[in-house]
């Protein structure tokens, strides 16, 4: 294994594979304040250099983390598939990106490949590539997922309607999921963050958006993204949920920090196909970001994006309808401004879907950060033209109980006319029933009217 260059006649050598794996990596503020970034475009370009020259196997066999501390790590090593691994270990870095972007292999060849790989070697390529060979990829690779609904189709764009209210009144959090699905916001679920993360309060706030759900027949999901410990208590105690929820980590260490583990991941998905209102077999929604296990301490050296994807691998396990990145979220100790947050969510999103995870995305900035409305719609249009299964729909844009922006209701539309994508099939059908739609997927005069669910 090869872990030296020269260029330019500088000799650059490096102390292992993740430390070419840090160094390799776009700039982001959460290396640099780990210490383990590139200092200088040149060595970032030298280790980029010595990382499309490893095999997959060098990186298998040189873990950034060791399984037998980590029960993330254990998980890829458990759940890598062995046979399409040992077809692809010999091929270095910079051959997966040749064959990533060839236009003989397409979608079906890209998610076999996938399977055999873990959370490194899928960021490992991801940082030899461009901005338009991320998007692309991206683009190429199709991964659906069934909960009551299909999402990830071709020529589809759904959304979550995001309604959240400042101190969860049932009333308030309803008209604001009125507002979104009368902006055709919703298809991909009706999920709301609640305040306060007890069972009363939960198991309310399902009733809630379920018996709405009901009422008028939407044909959806629902779910409450408390803590996945609560969620559990309350479906238990026979509350209604489409899905299960629970923020993750790349490391045991920032897991535990989060209250989870991988046994209580796994009663969660064994309880919610026990009890979910839903049909299908994608019953987990997960949500995950550059930086998380940085800013608590739990990174243990390694790179962001490196750990953004050994989260993916821990998602897969669970087989989720949903997951979402909210790189940009944490502030700009871990990413700093605009490039670097539209950076990030391009690698996540080609990373979940490489490694088989129906992935959304939430390209969201914070007031305290070096970024803006400009930057955050150039990385939503980017995302979407790369072929993202979902974003938000969050009121005006401005989540009044997270206190970041995001996608708004309107933006939602704009974005499917400018793609020519459409909701999910069974909604698409349901809005143009309430002539919310058109058949071509636009909204009509009626659109944005929530008093329409008061005229039934």
């Amino acid at each position: 294994m090869k872990l030296r260059t020269k260029i330019s006649g500088v000799s650059y050598q490096f102390n292992s594979v993740r430390d070419v794996l840090a160094k390799a990596n776009e700039e982001k503020s959460g290396d640099v304040l780990l210490k383990i970034a590139a200092t200088s475009a040149a060595e970032r370009a030298a280790a980029k250099v010595v990382l499309s020259e490893l095999t997959l196997e060098d990186i298998r066999n040189n873990p950034v983390i060791d399984p037998e501390i980590d029960e993330v790590a254990r998980v890829e090593e458990e759940t890598i598939n062995e046979t399409i691994y040992n077809e692809i270990k010999n091929w270095t870095v910079g051959y997966l990106r040749e064959y990533i972007l060839s236009h003989d292999n397409q979608s079906r060849e890209l998610n076999r490949i996938g399977k055999g790989l873990n959370g490194a070697m899928a960021a490992a390529v991801a940082k030899i590539m461009s901005t338009m060979d991320l998007i692309y990829a991206g683009k190429k690779i199709i991964v659906t997922a069934t909960c009551n609904t299909t999402i990830g189709k071709p020529n589809s764009l759904a959304y979550r309607c995001q309604g959240n209210h400042p101190t969860d009144l049932p009333e308030g959090i309803l008209l604001s999921v009125m507002e979104g699905i009368s902006y055709g916001s919703g298809d991909a679920c009706i999920g709301i963050n609640p305040v306060d993360d007890t069972t009363n309060n939960i198991t309310s706030i399902m009733e809630t958006i379920y018996e709405f759900m009901m009422e008028w027949e939407i044909p959806t999901q629902t779910v409450v993204l408390g803590h996945i410990s609560t969620q559990m208590e309350c479906v238990s105690q026979g509350a209604k949920s489409s899905m299960l929820f629970q923020s993750l980590a790349g490391t045991e260490e920032a897991n535990k920090a989060f209250g989870i583990s991988d046994k209580m991941l796994t009663e969660g998905y064994d309880l919610i196909h026990k009890q979910s209102i839903a049909g299908g077999e994608n019953l987990m929604y997960f949500e995950t970001g550059q930086g998380s296990e940085l800013s608590i301490g739990a990174a243990h050296g390694v790179d962001q994006v490196t750990l953004e994807a050994k989260k993916y691998i821990l998602a897969r396990k669970f087989k989720p309808f949903m997951l979402n990145t909210v790189s940009g979220f944490i502030g700009p100790e871990t990413i700093y401004d605009g490039r670097q947050m539209l950076r990030a969510n391009i690698e996540d999103h080609f990373m979940g879907k490489l490694l088989g995870i129906p992935m959304g995305t939430a390209p969201v900035y914070t007031n305290h950060t070096v970024m803006n409305q400009n930057d955050h719609e150039m990385a939503t249009m980017l995302l979407a033209l790369g072929g993202s299964n979902f974003f938000m729909g969050v009121p005006g844009g401005d989540d009044v109980m997270l206190s970041y922006q995001d996608t708004s209701y309107h933006d939602d539309a704009t974005l499917r006319e400018l793609t020519g994508r459409k909701p999910i099939k069974d909604y698409h059908e349901w809005l143009m029933k309430q002539e919310i739609m058109d058949e071509n997927g636009v909204l009509t005069t009626k659109a944005g009217d929530a008093t329409i669910f008061y005229k039934k």
